[in-house]
């Protein structure tokens, strides 16, 4: 990952829920059987030269698995 997350994720929705995760096979051989969740949201991100930038992101989450494969989605909302 090259951004820290700063602050907490607002604003999530649902992007795709089970069979509707296109990624699900790959997920499930990666990081195991889970009821695949594809979210976003919105979150202060301090980026590798240490700026901050408010910013979408999207992310695979399982129960019992957690979030996996964040995504910094540009451009940036600043």
């Amino acid at each position: 990952m090259d951004f820290e997350i700063v602050g907490q994720i607002k604003d999530i929705q649902s992007i795709a829920v089970g069979r509707g995760v296109e990624e699900r096979s790959r997920l499930n051989k990666l990081y195991g059987k889970g009821r695949w969740r594809k979210l976003k949201g919105f979150a202060s991100v301090r980026l590798p030269d240490d700026t901050i930038h408010k910013a979408e992101i999207h992310w695979y989450e399982a129960h019992g698995i957690g979030r996996r494969e964040l995504k910094l989605k540009l451009p940036l909302l600043d």
